[in-house]
């Protein structure tokens, strides 16, 4: 998505501060986390695939309105489709193909292939960004943005190709309150499930500092056209760590823990090293994040055992979100005193702290058959 790496400068070039600008943020946030949860049970009750093509729809539309009508009312709708679109695929992608993994015996494969996909995925946006720049300088903001709505579209029919197994006889006929309860119950009841879900919430969702990476880079010394070719690698260090999260599945938590204490550090210090080279500090602690994400969220899905898997998984996204939702509140009322590296370099903090709780809840990894 050509938008990814310029669409903050788009709300900053269009008059809005970085408070608006964390404003958005946050309707985004509360959006994607209301209807998290639900969207979760009904991807359990209904249909996974035809739930994430809906969703590539609502992206689209909502691209289109920053595109064609850029102002506050028309970003914060576009916010709204867009967090109503994360919450429909939140959970649901990887409930999918866990399960289809499982009916084929083949779950010890879920690490590869998640990590396969976020490869590709990531690969896919560093293209995007190498023609971002030229795409801004030939065209704009309209250019990116008409090109965004494109590949959006463009999901629908891969969405719907997906192989999807039936599920009624799991669900008890597909009910939705009966799927939503299952799920919300094997949160409560099973321990290992809550505390690896409260520990992939709290971690992930600082994550939400990416959308303030561009604004990072631009205060780096960076142009708003270089800014794209910048943030490269951030994304290029995620797609190594995805790439490689297969050889880390057995990692234990304690070094999965320091890990991510490290990359609070690095967080800290390349925000605040006053120029571009400090990017690369950053990229690495984004690498972290990435294969903290893909190995936890692998160990949530090992220990699940009832049928709502996708809701399940929702309620971990909908921590996610709140812990997102965090993020954003404190850069938009930290942005009146603090310049945006310094709240970034704060953000290294929580790190720093989580990494003691994740010697204790990250659940160990499925042995090997």
């Amino acid at each position: 998505m050509l938008l990814y790496p310029v669409y903050a400068l788009l709300f900053a070039d269009a008059g809005l501060s970085t408070g608006q600008i964390s404003s958005l943020f946050v309707i985004w946030s509360v959006v994607s986390f209301t209807l998290e949860i639900p969207s979760g049970a009904l991807a359990d009750a209904y249909s996974r695939r035809r739930l994430v093509a809906i969703a590539a729809v609502l992206r689209a539309a909502g691209f289109a309105l920053w595109t064609f009508f850029p102002s506050y009312p028309a970003f914060a709708a576009g916010f709204v489709l867009w967090g109503a679109s994360s919450a429909m695929t939140s959970g649901s992608v990887e409930a999918l193909v866990y399960d289809e993994l499982a009916a084929a015996d083949a779950t010890d494969r879920y690490v590869r292939t998640v990590g396969l996909a976020q490869t590709t995925a990531l690969v896919a946006e560093l293209a995007a960004m190498a023609l971002a720049t030229p795409a801004f300088l030939l065209g704009g903001y309209t250019l990116v943005g008409v090109a965004s709505v494109a590949v959006s579209l463009a999901a629908v029919p891969i969405a719907l190709s997906f192989p999807e197994a039936p599920r009624a006889e799991e669900t008890g006929g597909g009910s939705y309150l009966k799927t939503l309860r299952a799920g919300l119950a094997e949160v409560r009841a099973n321990r290992t499930v809550s505390r690896a879900v409260v520990l992939y919430a709290a971690v992930t969702g600082l994550g939400a500092i990416d959308e303030y990476v561009p604004i990072l880079a631009r205060d780096m010394g960076a142009p708003t056209s270089l800014v794209p070719l910048l943030f490269v690698l951030p994304v290029a260090a995620m797609a190594v760590a995805s790439a490689l999260a297969e050889r880390w599945a057995h990692l234990s938590a304690a070094r999965l823990a320091a890990a991510v204490a490290v990359g609070g550090v690095l967080l800290a210090a390349g925000a605040n090293a006053g120029s571009p080279a400090g990017m690369v500090a950053v990229a690495l602690c984004f690498a972290v994040l990435e294969l903290f994400d893909i190995l936890t969220e692998a160990r949530i899905q090992d220990a699940i055992t009832g049928p709502a898997r996708a809701t399940v998984l929702s309620v971990a996204g909908f921590g996610q979100e709140v812990a997102a939702l965090a993020v954003y509140a404190g850069f938009g009322l930290g942005s009146a005193v603090l310049p945006v590296p310094v709240m970034l370099a704060l953000v290294g903090v929580p790190l720093v702290l989580s990494g003691l709780v994740t010697r204790r809840w990250l659940p160990p990894a499925r042995s090997s058959s």
